[in-house]
């Protein structure tokens, strides 16, 4: 039984997402003569939401890296804020992959197959979200005493998730193939 407790809490926001995915996309579905616009809306919303987590996460990574190695303290308050802000941003991250999938159904499948910035752009947010995973891979290491890397490595990843913003947008607007 001890070893099948870490896996309920880790769960927890997947499904979380997807009951909320699932209750949204019903509503939507049953409700609803414009599934396109709402589908839009709370994908856009979801990936507001997701960017801010997986923009202040890193930075928690900084701040927690310079707390002092004797400082329990410190390490325990930064574990738990890293721990939330994840689980919460896992949430948002299931929902903007799940409506960005309904919006694609909703287009059809000959505009799929004829949009390449939008292959460009699901290969973006693919990393995007092998990214969001190392995040909370790397925030578990930490909070079991591994810590190995220095405030400079958090700052430099802490940007890439903004140059993908720019690619995603620039493609998301201007469709360039």
């Amino acid at each position: 039984m001890a070893t099948s407790e870490p896996l309920l809490p880790a769960a927890r926001p997947w499904i979380m997402a997807t009951v909320a995915t699932t209750v949204f996309a019903g509503l939507i579905y049953g409700l609803s003569d414009n599934r396109f616009l709402w589908f839009k809306t709370l994908h856009i919303i979801a990936v507001v939401s997701w960017f801010a987590g997986i923009f202040y996460l890193p930075r928690l990574f900084v701040y927690h890296a310079a707390v002092d190695a004797d400082d329990e303290r410190g390490h325990q308050r930064f574990c738990i804020m890293e721990q939330k802000l994840y689980r919460f941003v896992t949430v948002f991250l299931v929902m903007t992959v799940s409506f960005g999938t309904m919006l694609v159904v909703e287009y059809g499948l000959e505009f799929f197959r004829t949009a390449g910035w939008l292959h460009a752009k699901i290969t973006l947010v693919a990393g995007l979200v092998a990214y969001h995973l190392w995040l909370g891979h790397h925030g578990r290491a930490v909070r079991l005493g591994r810590r190995t890397r220095d405030h400079k490595f958090y700052r430099v990843i802490n940007e890439l998730p903004v140059l993908v913003l720019f690619a995603v947008v620039g493609l998301v607007v201007f469709k360039p193939f």
